[in-house]
């Protein structure tokens, strides 16, 4: 019965695909189904576009192992197509129609299979290609452009990540040592035989800390070795931006010799996703000037590196950034593109601590001796507050959230004047709890005059990890545990009459899956033995929990005014 089942789910995307690839593409663009192999004789499955003409082209590979047999994929690369390469978009082995068995990213470079290597000169060898191959994509397809990258493929001459990371442990399949069974028991129907991606999960979660299982899909370990130039493109309203940022940085300041200097850096007002870089973003509209059009961007990009075109690349800004500010409010600082020589470290940045205090406010100077300050929530696994999604609910109104039980706000007094802060967030708390294990959620929103909390930046935290993710410490009831930990980036300016709100919580439901909070390792399914625990935040002079921000005062070297 499976095998039948398995048959016709087969036959079905293959039928869509050749209805599909029957269509007319616009500007003559020709489709073909690829069948690329690998070393060890599997073959991947690959949509591929065809320019008019005779070639050769040179090509463009995204890897990915999302389905990208609809019309409208087939349309979005028909597009770049037209702009002649051969634009060809691969699937993961074991993913879609591709054959053999799925273990995600661990297929691409790093262990005994290199599929992206042996896809990348593949294409390089054949008679409709140059020779010259360029990489692109996001998300998924970011993560393996890195992967490609580290393994070096001679025909790799250039890369354009978008809203990409380096680490599944960090950025992926856990954050902030937080698991994600739930979301990742859908990647089943990527697959072709779903078994697989179950066996895969039950690997994980034998491995609850960064251990050598985990360092073997880590592309971060391994910058030296990547060597080609790359546009990096990262959004402001996306989590994953510390991989954007830190793929740029690992690139140009420790990358091959053809990577060191040779690295591009472009960060908007934007949600992730991939060619959604457009001036409304959630529920927020920006001026103009913050859409930019990534696919002409992309090929600009490839003109110069794999056709050789003096269109001005090498002259683009290495790191240029977007300034937020408010919207909807004529005469608001901000809003605006800046451009800089690096990209600033957070040991560079002057930041500054905005301390939490009675009352639900929030200050620069630290809490006193007089203050007493601690505040007790629930933190209950069978009741967690809610954030809808599984997506980052980013420039949108926090206050649903906010206004639920068992979350705590903290807001500044209303600004005098304009504050910029641009660069990290980290978050400091100092906590108890009656379980040995919990975790904590820090969001910062910039609050308008009207009321709304216009989400910027959140992250997770789980206490067992606080002492780092290679080693779990349990807490003890009773007895103060600090975490510190990173909240994300931004570059935003908070107007006159603004407030900066912090938000803390320990449940964000579906988004953050639950913490059973039973101090066990953890389970695939939800366990039986879940607790509900009483979650303790304090804010007095011996332990003044607060987030440290990236005050803006002075200009960079080099920045465009």
């Amino acid at each position: 019965m499976l095998d039948m089942k398995f048959a016709i789910i087969t036959f079905v995307l293959l039928f869509t695909t050749l209805v599909n690839s029957q269509e007319p593409l616009a500007g003559g663009v020709r489709y073909e189904h690829l069948k690329i192999p690998m070393r060890d004789g599997i073959h991947l499955s690959a949509h591929a576009f065809f320019p008019t003409g005779k070639g050769p082209w040179p090509v463009l590979y995204e890897q990915r192992y999302a389905d990208a047999s609809s019309r409208g994929h087939q349309e979005a690369f028909a597009e770049i197509a037209q702009y002649g390469y051969v634009v060809v978009c691969g699937n993961f082995r074991g993913s879609q129609q591709s054959e053999g068995t799925w273990i995600g990213y661990r297929s691409l470079s790093l262990g005994k299979h290199k599929d992206g290597y042996d896809a990348i000169e593949w294409l390089g060898r054949q008679d409709w290609s140059t020779g010259k191959v360029g990489t692109f994509g996001s998300s998924q397809a970011g993560y393996a452009q890195n992967f490609a990258a580290v393994s070096r493929p001679p025909s790799l001459v250039a890369q354009y990540m978008i809203d990409t990371g380096l680490s599944l442990y960090q950025e992926g399949y856990r954050i902030g040592g937080t698991t994600r069974p739930e979301r990742f028991k859908g990647m089943d129907a990527v697959c072709r035989e779903p078994g697989h991606n179950q066996a895969l999960m039950r690997e994980w979660f034998e491995h609850p800390t960064f251990d050598r299982y985990w360092k073997a899909e880590d592309t971060s370990r391994h910058f030296r070795k990547m060597n080609v130039p790359c546009m990096t493109i990262g959004s402001w309203y996306d989590f994953m931006n510390q991989g954007s940022i830190a793929s740029y940085i690992g690139r140009q300041h420790h990358g091959g010799p053809q990577s060191r200097g040779q690295q591009k850096l472009l960060i908007g007002p934007w949600l992730h996703g991939r060619f959604n870089k457009g001036a409304s973003v959630g529920e927020l509209v920006y001026p103009e000037n913050a859409a930019v059009d990534l696919a002409r961007h992309m090929v600009s990009w490839f003109d110069y590196y794999l056709k050789g075109k003096s269109n001005g690349v090498d002259q683009w800004p290495t790191v240029e950034y977007y300034v937020m500010g408010a919207v909807g409010e004529p005469g608001a600082p901000g809003n605006q593109w800046r451009e800089v020589k690096d990209w600033p470290k957070t040991s560079q940045t002057q930041r500054k601590a905005l301390y939490l205090h009675e009352s639900g406010a929030l200050h620069w100077s630290p809490p006193n001796a007089k203050n007493q300050g601690m505040v007790e929530y629930v933190s209950d696994p069978f009741a967690p507050a809610e954030i809808p999604g599984r997506s980052f609910p980013g420039a949108r109104d926090a206050r649903a959230f906010e206004a639920q039980k068992n979350v705590l706000v903290f807001d500044t007094p209303e600004f005098t004047q304009p504050m910029e802060l641009t660069g990290e967030i980290s978050a400091k708390l100092f906590v108890t709890s009656t379980a040995q294990d919990t975790d904590f959620i820090v969001r910062v929103s910039d609050v308008y005059p009207d009321g709304r909390s216009i989400l910027i930046v959140d992250y997770i935290q789980r206490a067992r990890y606080r002492q780092g993710f290679e080693k779990q410490v349990l807490l003890e009831p009773g007895k103060v545990a600090e975490l510190e930990f990173h909240v994300g980036y931004l570059s935003q300016i908070f107007n006159e009459g603004h407030k900066l709100r912090v938000t803390i919580a320990s449940t964000g439901a579906p988004l953050y899956e639950p913490n059973p909070q039973n101090g066990r390792q953890a389970t695939i399914e939800f366990p039986s033995d879940a607790q509900r625990a009483i979650n303790t935040v304090y804010y007095t002079k011996p332990f003044p929990s607060h987030i440290k921000v990236p005050l803006r005062e002075a200009v960079y070297e080099g920045e465009s005014k």
